[in-house]
């Protein structure tokens, strides 16, 4: 997996993010027996930053906590196509890799949502990272079942890794 992280803010956390990261979408890649090698973007980014993103592309104009962008279309959520059913577009012509598609994450509302929620920052950075992979694989949380199928497998990943509150 190549994983692109750029830290816009330079805000030092308390924690390694891009290891983290990588260990978090490693894990939800291979929760969902993804079968391909994947590249997955992650930036971090100031409040302000993220609020324009999410007006930009989602006609919401307030800041958020992470936002994710699929590159893939899922007819069902985990559900991975054979290669000859997927654009060709969708794999990097390079490494061959399938561009799974861009998470940006509010650094801000990292810290902001740990103490929140009393717990870590390392704890909502990781959450975070498996949400937003979750919806890069095709999920999404807009019914009360979806949301429940989704917490489920956010909850699993995180403690297969031992990532607890």
């Amino acid at each position: 997996m190549t994983l692109e992280y750029s830290d816009e803010l330079g805000m030092e956390l308390p924690f390694d993010g891009e290891e983290l990261a990588r260990t978090v979408a490693e894990k939800a890649l291979d929760y969902e027996e993804c079968p391909y090698e994947t590249e997955i973007s992650l930036t971090l980014v100031s409040e302000e930053e993220i609020q324009k993103i999410n007006k930009e592309f989602r006609d919401i104009d307030r800041p958020t906590d992470v936002l994710s962008f699929p590159m893939l279309e899922f007819e069902d959520p985990g559900y991975f196509r054979e290669p000859e059913d997927i654009e060709d577009d969708c794999f990097n012509p390079e490494t061959g890799e399938l561009m799974l598609g861009d998470i940006v994450i509010s650094t801000r509302r990292v810290y902001e949502q740990a103490k929140s929620y009393g717990h870590s920052e390392l704890r909502e950075f990781a959450f975070l990272v498996a949400h937003s992979m979750l919806h890069l694989m095709g999920y999404d949380h807009m019914t009360p079942e979806e949301a429940e199928v989704m917490e489920r497998k956010q909850r699993e990943i995180l403690e297969q890794l031992e990532i607890n509150r």
